[in-house]
């Protein structure tokens, strides 16, 4: 069974117009802007208990927040 987005979904930004809980279609809607952007949704960057080393959302910028995480034995 799927749970129900709004449940899960860990972003903050509640004001945009992407997030579950502003529409019926789920993640779909953030997902699909987020790769056109060629960036990552902000619920994967707060799954890492550490604080974001950069101010974008961008491939990179998730993969430096692992990377700095890792070092500090937060992964």
């Amino acid at each position: 069974m799927t749970k129900d987005p709004k449940e899960f979904c860990t972003c903050t930004a509640t004001d945009c117009p992407n997030h579950p809980v502003n529409h019926d279609q789920g993640c779909s809607l953030c997902i699909l802007k987020n790769l056109t952007r060629k960036e990552i949704p902000g619920c994967f960057f707060n799954t890492i208990d550490h604080e974001k080393p950069t101010k974008d959302w961008y491939y990179e910028d998730f993969a430096a927040l692992v990377e700095v995480a890792k070092k500090d034995g937060k992964l």
